[in-house]
């Protein structure tokens, strides 16, 4: 069952119960800090950016009343956008010589300081109701696109004799989820921190996608609410 639910006297001099009745706009800087996991676990990543969001429904209470709240939609970017990889480095590889023999070689594999730019045209965060005055909850999922000014993430030096191609792409997808909490420390201004787990994969638009397939992010904002 869902149904809309109607301000209470409770609700008078309540910052978290005014943005959620008001159908408030969101909107405010953020910095955010990540690293890879697994085989990426020695990347680090640090954006910072904009977000601008909408709560666009009323409440809905459902059962079980915890999946109770409000559905808000949104995006942002990010001018700044910084992946730091290992530095450029030898690997071995197996290389075939005119006589074709198998041998084992040393090759360059890239790496270093990425930097780039990123937009998340799309975020869907669902608000949990709670009746706590100061502390908002929630729930996103998201996906964005990537734009780095060179090939990332870095792969083997391309050699068309050896039929290697390291190209791999400038162009990223960034889906993800994750959660967190606005802490209002005053009406219609709140410190917001959340953790999302983000995936980056070129989409095999290059010549190969190693991709980054799991990094967890940790964002800090301050949000404007009007």
């Amino acid at each position: 069952m869902v149904a809309a639910q109607a301000p209470g006297s409770d609700d008078i001099g309540n910052p978290v119960a005014e943005v959620r009745n008001n159908r408030s706009w969101e909107s405010g800087p953020f910095l955010n800090w990540g690293s890879g996991v697994g085989s990426r676990s020695d990347y680090k990543f640090f954006w910072g950016g904009y977000e601008l969001l909408k709560v666009i429904s009323p409440v809905a209470l459902a059962h079980p009343g915890f999946l109770s709240g409000q559905f808000e939609y949104g995006g942002s970017i990010m001018p700044l956008w910084q992946a730091y990889t290992p530095p450029p480095h030898t690997v071995e590889i197996t290389c075939v010589n005119s006589s074709g023999q198998v041998y084992s070689c040393p090759w360059g594999f890239g790496g270093g300081t990425f930097r780039g730019v990123s937009i998340e045209p799309v975020i869907f965060r669902w608000n949990f109701l709670t009746h706590a005055r100061r502390i908002q909850p929630w729930f996103q999922a998201a996906g964005g696109l990537i734009y780095t000014t060179h090939k990332f993430p870095p792969n083997y030096y391309s050699d068309p004799a050896l039929g290697i191609d390291g190209g791999t792409c400038v162009w990223n997808f960034s889906p993800q989820g994750g959660g967190g909490i606005h802490i209002f420390i005053r009406p219609k201004r709140s410190i917001d921190v959340n953790i999302n787990g983000v995936h980056m994969s070129s989409a095999s638009l290059g010549d190969r996608n190693p991709g980054v397939n799991g990094s967890v992010q940790v964002q800090v904002g301050y949000t404007f609410w009007r």
